[in-house]
């Protein structure tokens, strides 16, 4: 059995006219097994997917990615995935004109974004700049005034982590991760006005549901939309699974929920 995304609500954020989104760099996700290319920095060190340096904050995620922005570089040095074959070919609306990434940065900087069709022809990039250093902070990209802008259809993301037009005085290690915001996975939500848990998340074998009372049963997909299985109770074993990110929707009288939960 299959969830059909485009049918049902909860999974919008995956596709907008066949994008590829949220970029989490987890193994069944979007971004960790992407063409990945460096410009503009010097040696142009490749992109790293790596272990998340602060698991204990906002970002919860297993794996991340990591640029390291040269002092030699440019200050636009950044990186740009694969035309068309990475995150898909798709137009700016209402739905995924907002676009969110976590950053975690030692300076102060702007980081940009930009969409470039398969032509290059690009939209200048909209930049925000940071205001935490040395932990994880998540950016918010508008691009509502790119709606029906020339290019429409556009099928490349640029990313600009250390966008400083004044020169850097290092090399800068950057993380970034979550590009479009992330699925739930914290470990404590409201759900029917209940203080629910789900632990431990990231996990090896079990998840525990805690405070949940009143839920009528767990339906367990990949992020493909295959059903995984089917539970009624509060202790789910997923160790036969393989590594990777799960939806768990949660299935009430009235709503449903969804969470990301990670295998590990």
């Amino acid at each position: 059995m299959k969830i059909h995304f485009l049918s049902v609500a909860f999974i919008m954020t995956f596709v907008s006219f066949g994008q590829n989104i949220p970029i989490d760099f987890e193994q069944g996700g979007h971004g960790l097994n992407w063409t990945w290319t460096t410009f503009e920095n010097d040696t142009n060190p490749a992109l790293e997917i790596v272990p998340n340096p602060d698991v204990s904050s906002i970002n919860s995620s297993s794996t991340v990615a990591k640029f390291t922005a040269l002092q030699a570089g440019e200050p636009w040095a950044g990186v740009e995935s694969m035309h068309g074959t990475d995150i898909g070919s798709f137009s700016l609306d209402n739905t995924n004109c907002t676009v969110k990434i976590m950053v975690w940065k030692p300076i102060i900087s702007d980081v940009g974004i930009k969409f470039v069709d398969a032509t290059n022809a690009a939209q200048p990039e909209i930049k925000v700049s940071n205001t935490l250093i040395n932990q994880w902070e998540e950016l918010t990209f508008d691009f509502s005034s790119r709606i029906g802008v020339y290019p429409i259809v556009k099928d490349q993301i640029v990313i600009f982590p250390d966008f400083d037009l004044g020169g850097r005085s290092q090399d800068n290690i950057i993380y970034f991760d979550n590009v479009y915001g992330s699925l739930n996975n914290t470990n404590t939500q409201d759900v029917n006005h209940e203080k629910m848990r789900v632990y431990p998340n990231p996990t090896t074998d079990l998840i525990y549901l805690e405070n949940l009372k009143s839920f009528e049963k767990v339906e367990i997909y990949d992020l493909i939309g295959n059903l995984k299985g089917t539970h009624c109770h509060k202790v789910i074993d997923i160790s036969s699974f393989s590594n990777g990110v799960y939806l768990f929707r949660l299935i009430f009288e009235s709503n449903t929920t969804i969470i990301k939960v990670i295998k590990k």
